[in-house]
């Protein structure tokens, strides 16, 4: 008889009971897919005590969760702890030092050591996987490394975090400004007490190197992707977005430049306009999608639950079927030694639709200021508009949106830089390209 593929789990927070309660409601259909039982032998956690909704007794624990990947009667260990450095590390590298496979959720880990642990993996005949680490149940890394395999990837971009997803799309419903919508997105459970790292774009980012690490045979450089958040947002732009036809979501954006003759890589996560009529428009509340563009496959869409127990779980197992079955592919589709170092591209050389919102003081000569900055840089305008003050307030600061035609980024950013310091700006202007 087939032995069972025996696993350790580190971590037993939602992700991880939910590993547990999979393996037990599908058991039999897992078995006959993977061609044999998946079974936790042991497990880790910070706390013994803690009521987590399914039988540990049953398991051997280890206190140390490091010692799991010591221990002869586990194949495969399973990270769920988080954190790019510290204990998850360090269980990694001795996970796979010691000639054991390797699954894990933990985007940040990978996109900061990913390179380190693919070469670990790839000297010792081991699987390094990491599904559920980008877009929770959404097969989009198996979906790109191998339904994709084909293909030239030319371009990929999505919404990655549910988080800034659902925040932006309940400002569009209630017309709320952030830090109100904020406050309830954290009542309900979907940010964290501390956001800054799914507001500020840098979860995002992580799975955005992952993503075009894989989609581009390149190494991961996490340091390279260009990070704006959506903290700025205010219900004035959902509005004028939403007056231009468009709506306004955080996009992480990866795709090859060439310049002089060199590949580059451009990655950036960023809010952005999306037109209506795009498929990213439709993706609303804590969702994610990626669209991938495939030389002979076209667009692809791949859209889910981006997080939570249940897809994350998912995701998780997949893995570990794969694992079972003995597939063991390189970790970012191509062995370590054929990824390649790229370097960033320029920005300046994409051509954009921008909209810009500016926020000034309210007086004579502020908007010839600020296109005459337009005019000397090149930027040709599109649209403008000017925000009114409120009535009771005379010294309130007033928003002007414009958004520009099509042109080099080049010349957006040397009209900013025309206007940096200028004291008729109330704040540092926020721009947001249009997509679609």
């Amino acid at each position: 008889m087939t032995q069972p593929l025996r696993i350790a789990l580190a971590g037993l927070g939602t992700v991880g009971a939910g590993v547990i309660r999979l393996l037990e409601t599908n058991g039999a259909l897992i078995a006959a897919r993977a061609g044999r039982r998946i079974e936790v032998v042991a497990v880790s956690a910070r706390n013994r005590s803690k009521d987590r909704g399914v039988d540990c007794t049953r398991f051997a624990w280890d206190d140390d969760m490091t010692a799991l990947a010591s221990r002869d009667d586990v194949d495969v260990v399973v990270e769920l702890v988080g954190g790019s450095d510290g204990p998850a590390l360090a269980l990694a590298r001795k996970t796979l030092s010691g000639g054991k496979h390797l699954v894990t959720a933990n985007k940040a880990m990978i996109a900061h050591h990913g390179m380190e642990l693919a070469a670990l993996a790839d000297s010792h005949g081991l699987a390094l996987k990491f599904e559920a680490a980008v877009a929770g149940g959404i097969p989009v890394l198996k979906g790109l490394g191998e339904g994709a395999a084909a293909n030239k990837i030319e371009r990929l971009y999505g919404i990655l975090n549910g988080t800034c997803n659902y925040i932006l799309t309940q400002m569009e419903s209630t017309g709320a400004d952030f830090g109100g919508v904020l406050k309830e997105a954290q009542a309900l459970g979907y940010a964290e007490a501390d956001p800054t790292f799914d507001v500020e774009g840098v979860d995002a980012a992580h799975k955005l190197a992952i993503l075009a690490a894989l989609a581009f045979g390149t190494e991961v450089d996490f340091g390279s992707v260009d990070i704006s958040g959506i903290s700025r947002i205010r219900a004035a732009d959902i509005a004028q977005a939403d007056a231009l036809g468009h709506v306004i979501r955080l996009v992480g954006m990866a795709e090859e430049q060439l310049e002089g003759g060199e590949r580059r890589l451009f990655q950036r996560v960023q809010p952005v306009l999306v037109a209506k009529s795009h498929p990213l428009a439709a993706v609303d509340g804590p969702t994610n999608a990626v669209v991938a563009e495939g030389n002979f496959v076209g667009r692809l869409l791949f859209q889910g639950r981006g997080a939570g127990d249940g897809p994350t779980a998912s995701a998780v197992v997949a893995d570990l079927i794969d694992i079972a079955r003995g597939n063991n592919t390189a970790p970012f589709s191509l062995p370590v030694g054929m990824l390649e170092a790229v370097a960033p591209a320029d920005p300046g050389h994409r051509r954009v639709r921008a909209y810009m919102r500016f926020t000034v003081a309210d007086r004579p000569g502020v908007l010839a200021e600020i296109t005459a900055a337009m005019r000397d840089a090149g930027v040709s305008i599109e649209s403008m508009i000017q925000h009114g003050r409120p009535e009771d307030d005379s010294l309130e600061p007033v928003l002007v949106a414009i958004v520009s035609h099509e042109g080099p980024e080049s010349a957006i950013t040397a009209a900013l830089a025309l206007l940096e310091g200028s004291p008729s700006l109330a704040e540092p202007p926020l721009v947001m390209p249009l997509l679609g």
